[in-house]
């Protein structure tokens, strides 16, 4: 597995913890056989490698060079032999990479972005009408907007990590990552993703001078389905607190932990951070 990206964070892998994890709600999704890579997953595997770094992408290029992303797009029109007989990994990993390579089409589709309206940054994903809830894609046989794959099909899975492996192509969105998901894999994968989004101080933030825990907006917009893995440590914590707590704890340092087991944190939601994830031209500040 390609190493996942840091944010300048040591990313520590405390197993033990994720064990903790798995108890209060999580559960471990088990591995399909291994065996040879589904030739869609190489195809979306190699773009994302090419053009994805650290999360942000090279849309410029993807646009230009686009012919791989747009055969690989037509190839998900039509539902896959035998899909329904999938193990579950391997069908969670078909939708998580089924949605990532559609908003990937659906920017380049609109680059360069340049909306008018001011809600939103001049070049964010939401200035294209309809987005995630009027556009619809033809995936697996059906035609579904971004929303109810997420909605529908992602959220059925009841695994909360799914949702932050989703790239809603915003800054504020948990890292894209560079490589497909797999259903061999998966769980290792999304366990990866559940480190890196607890080190990344745009997605997390542990304020301790100010007492505070900031966190992404996405952890709010899927309260209902993180608050299923709260433990019973957090004393006078409301079960999204405590299930952020379970969460994110085994990938932060010691130090951070114990700032978390005082108990006397507040928790606040992020605003989020609509800029497209461009890295044409450099990096968004």
């Amino acid at each position: 597995m390609r190493p996942c990206p840091q944010s300048g964070r040591r990313v520590v892998f405390r197993w033990a913890g994720f064990g903790l994890m798995l108890v209060m709600g999580v559960r471990c999704l088990t591995p399909v056989p291994a065996g040879a890579q589904p030739r869609s997953d190489r195809v979306f595997d190699q773009i994302l490698d090419q053009y994805v770094r650290d999360g942000l992408v090279y849309y410029a290029a993807l646009r230009a060079e686009r012919r791989a992303i747009d055969r690989h797009v037509e190839s998900l029109a039509e539902r896959p032999a035998g899909f329904d007989a999938w193990p579950e990994a391997r069908r969670l990993a078909y939708w998580l990479n089924g949605y990532n390579a559609l908003v990937l089409r659906t920017v380049i589709d609109h680059y360069p972005i340049r909306g008018m309206s001011a809600e939103f940054p001049e070049n964010s994903v939401m200035q294209i009408p309809g987005v995630f809830s009027g556009r619809e894609h033809r995936i697996a046989g059906r035609r579904l907007t971004l929303q109810a794959i997420e909605d529908e099909l992602v959220a059925a899975f009841a695994d909360p990590r799914a949702h932050l492996a989703l790239g809603r192509g915003a800054v504020g969105s948990p890292r894209l990552r560079s490589e497909a998901f797999t259903g061999d894999r998966l769980e290792a994968q999304l366990q990866a993703v559940v480190a890196d989004f607890a080190t990344t101080p745009h997605q997390v933030t542990l304020d301790r001078a100010g007492d505070e825990v900031v966190v992404s907006a996405v952890f709010g917009w899927r309260a209902k389905e993180f608050a299923a893995l709260a433990g019973a440590d957090g004393t006078g914590r409301s079960p999204i607190e405590r299930a952020l707590v379970a969460l994110i704890s085994p990938a932060l340092f010691p130090s951070e932990r114990e700032f978390l087991a005082r108990n006397t944190f507040r928790l606040r939601y992020r605003d989020f951070d609509w800029r497209l994830n461009d890295l044409t031209g450099g990096a968004p500040n």
